[in-house]
């Protein structure tokens, strides 16, 4: 299978700087996708030129005459930049043209134009905002971080058993192991929302390991944590700024002196491995779980490298058809079939 993923190459805070470089990346690295470039016509192909690249039967360009700006209103957009870059490469999926569609835009705005032009899927409430993070042993999925500020227990329950089986058809894991972030770990611990919602986990049928406190998110004894879009974001964005403390005092701390500069020479392969393994770019590309159609968010501010691993996981999930997948266990998840 061939997957074909549209990317939003104006979006983000460097457009095409980085979007072109990062398709063309994977397209030289992955022989079984087509890469489409959504945007300004003139702009992608001087940028393809620069890199010594043009279109072909594989990178393909498709106009689109307007920009969704990082500070747009998202409510705005809708209706006012209907052909847009970002518009245009979810209208793609909607059509079929396209199997994903990738941005690194206006999260806001994403969500909307997504929501509005794909809809949810049968049977799912809210799409939740699903992405992956380093652990200490492997990684970890964690879901919702900010799509909604507010969830039911049902609703927290969709989010585990929709990243359930993205994890399971991606990664090829039988059965996920799916905990419920708590202030503890005790079962008086929680507000009631969380309470009940360890109520339905505990009776669905998925591999639920329980609760789970915030200093086990990166400990990898759970391949997914669930929580609502305002603590999962709460979490997500003080990781972010520990790992920049953590990298900040690093060089402080090695350039104090002579003799430290000296120390970090010696620790440099220790420190590179250290770079490697926590470095976010490893892990951008967040999902648009829920939607009848595929939308892969990446960070604003991405890279060439981080852009292509957005990149990646959109096609991770356009060839296992994970909307599809969702569609079709999710009644037998929610026992809805053995009901009727």
């Amino acid at each position: 299978m061939i997957a074909t993923i549209a990317l939003d190459a104006m979006g983000g805070d460097h457009g095409v700087s980085v979007t072109v470089p990062a398709a063309l990346a994977v397209y030289r690295d992955v022989r079984d996708v087509a890469l489409t470039l959504v945007g300004n016509e003139d702009v992608i192909r001087a940028a393809l030129a620069k890199a010594g690249a043009s279109e072909d039967d594989r990178l393909r360009i498709r106009h689109a005459s307007q920009v969704v700006e990082m500070d747009d209103d998202p409510r705005k957009i809708l209706r006012s930049k209907k052909d847009s870059s970002m518009r245009v490469a979810i209208n793609m999926v909607k059509e079929g043209e396209a199997d994903a569609c990738v941005s690194a835009g206006n999260t806001g705005a994403l969500m909307a134009t997504a929501h509005i032009v794909l809809r949810t899927l049968p049977g799912i409430e809210r799409v939740a905002i699903c992405t992956t993070l380093p652990a200490n042993r492997g990684h970890v999925h964690m879901l919702d971080l900010g799509a909604n500020v507010d969830s039911t227990p049902e609703q927290l329950l969709q989010f585990g058993i929709m990243a359930s089986i993205l994890v399971s058809e991606t990664e090829h894991i039988a059965a996920p192991r799916v905990a419920l972030l708590n202030n503890g770990e005790e079962e008086i611990k929680g507000n009631v929302v969380v309470k009940k919602a360890n109520e339905l986990f505990r009776n669905s049928k998925l591999n639920y390991v329980g609760y789970a406190e915030g200093d086990e998110i990166f400990m990898g004894d759970a391949d997914i944590i669930v929580c609502d879009g305002f603590v999962g974001n709460v979490a997500l964005k003080t990781s972010e700024g520990l790992a920049q403390m953590i990298s900040h005092f690093l060089k402080t701390e090695f350039n104090r002196s002579l003799l430290t500069r000296l120390a970090a020479v010696m620790a440099m392969p220790v420190i590179k491995a250290f770079k490697n393994r926590m470095d976010h770019r490893r892990y951008n590309g967040a999902s648009f779980i829920g939607l009848n159609g595929i939308v892969i968010k990446s960070h604003g501010g991405a890279d060439a490298v981080a852009f292509a691993h957005a990149i990646r996981a959109a096609i991770a999930e356009a060839k296992t058809k994970i909307p599809e997948r969702i569609a079709e266990q999710l009644p037998s998840m929610l026992g809805e079939e053995s009901a009727a």
